[in-house]
């Protein structure tokens, strides 16, 4: 399950400190190295597990959507059908709903985020993977500083440089009053909370599902071993197996629905955010 969660052989009785309960830590989201090399001897790259399935994520979403629309038909039947309810479902639900038309030239880059997102967190129920590319930080803040750059290109580009940040600073209608308290958070909210949050939000919910799903996976497998006693501690082992492998099932269908959504909500917010720098009185 996890890369550094290995079970003893032997087995173990409640309160012995021989063979004490392997709680899974920060430790399952370290990956050492596969390769590495230097990139013009300034810096150097290594290449993990978790590198490997974005890679893969990246290869997958594309070869789907190009297959889809490589030939598209009025009509659309098999692989194109179920590629544009998922394009359909970006453009009505999120794009169309928070930026209404002007919404419709932003679908593909919200379509792409949106799956790029979802498989890269699916990745953590997919056997041979089994692990949430999302989980590791730096992916999360890399797509979050993706979406700073648009909006605040877009921000500048719609509005001008001068126009943009005074409308983040001073926002038009609001009592003169208010702009000491008002300014300094609105400007700190746009610049810097905004990805900040964006990045946190889905590193923090891929981490702590992840590690919730291998806590009960090793202990399914921990408290078997305890069922080699005979007696009272027998009957708790098993039981405590069933009932550690059951939590495991129901949290991984409820990590399921988590995944989809955590891709829904980091679209979403990457709309509104969009459609702010469109728009001043947004």
């Amino acid at each position: 399950m996890a890369n550094f969660i290995t079970l003893s052989e032997v087995t173990c009785k409640f309160g012995d400190n021989e063979c004490p309960f392997p709680a899974p830590g920060a430790g399952i989201f370290e990956w050492q190295p596969l390769a590495s090399f230097n990139l013009f001897g300034f810096t150097s790259i290594e290449v993990t597990k978790p590198v490997i399935l974005a890679m893969l994520c990246t290869v997958i979403v594309s070869v789907v959507f190009i297959a889809a629309f490589a030939k598209p038909k009025l009509v659309p039947t098999g692989l194109q059908n179920v590629v544009e309810v998922g394009y359909l479902f970006v453009r009505d639900n999120i794009a169309r709903e928070i930026m209404g038309k002007d919404g419709d030239r932003f679908v593909p880059l919200l379509t792409s985020l949106f799956f790029f997102v979802w498989s890269m967190n699916v990745m953590a129920i997919i056997p041979g993977a089994q692990f949430p590319v999302s989980s590791r930080f730096a992916f999360p803040v890399v797509l979050a500083l993706i979406v700073w750059v648009v909006y605040m290109f877009l921000g500048m580009k719609n509005q001008g440089v001068v126009g943009y940040f005074k409308n983040i600073a001073f926002p038009p209608g609001m009592p003169i009053g208010i702009y000491p308290l008002l300014t300094p958070i609105e400007l700190l909210s746009t610049l810097i909370i905004r990805p900040v949050t964006l990045a946190i939000r889905l590193f923090a919910n891929m981490f702590a599902g992840h590690l919730l799903i291998t806590v009960f996976t090793v202990s399914a497998w921990y408290l078997l071993n305890l069922t080699n006693f005979v007696g009272f501690v027998s009957v708790i082992g098993y039981l405590g197996s069933v009932v550690s492998f059951i939590v495991t099932i129901v949290l991984t269908g409820f990590e399921m629905f988590i995944q989809a959504l955590q891709a829904f909500i980091f679209t979403l917010l990457t709309a509104v955010f969009i459609s702010s720098s469109l728009h001043a009185e947004h």
